[in-house]
């Protein structure tokens, strides 16, 4: 199952990226024995700044067609590790052959989209900043692998 990561805004050079790199690249590799990866970023850019809706609309071009629809919210649901890569081995098993998270810009994701997801997934109730969010789904998705790699990786 190949894992998309939709972004709103462009990540520069540094530390942020670098880890995202880093953690989707591990995935991929890890993951192709248990189905899963390879992962990719995907960013998307309103230019003309005309609001979480043009957002939306570019989000939901980048999302391939028939994917599993995941929006980043701190309303969704809270998973831990283990819940986290069951959820993803689950639709995994169901035959699905993407998964892409989306990840809204300052504003979040338009609630038209949110409402069109097949699951809402939130890091607390804490609102984060997107580069940081990317950062802690990219290890989530690369820990995912690991727990259905059976590595020890994660400790429980």
């Amino acid at each position: 199952m190949r894992v998309h990561v939709c972004a709103v805004g462009r990540l520069r050079t540094g530390p942020e990226k670098t880890l995202i790199d880093d953690y989707l690249e591990r995935f991929g590799k890890a993951g192709r024995a248990h189905g899963l990866g390879p992962a990719q970023v995907i960013e998307v850019e309103d230019r003309k700044n005309a609001g979480i809706e043009a957002e939306a609309l570019l989000l939901a071009r980048a999302v391939p067609s028939g994917a599993v629809l995941c929006c980043l919210d701190e309303r969704g649901a809270q998973l831990s590790s283990p819940e986290f890569a069951a959820q993803i081995t689950g639709w995994r098993d169901a035959g699905r052959q993407d998964l892409a998270f989306v990840i809204g810009g300052a504003d979040g994701i338009a609630p038209g989209l949110r409402a069109k997801a097949d699951f809402s997934l939130g890091f607390g109730r804490m609102v984060w900043p997107h580069m940081l969010v990317r950062v802690m789904l990219a290890e989530q998705i690369y820990r995912a692998g690991q727990i259905v790699a059976g590595t020890p990786y994660h400790r429980v």
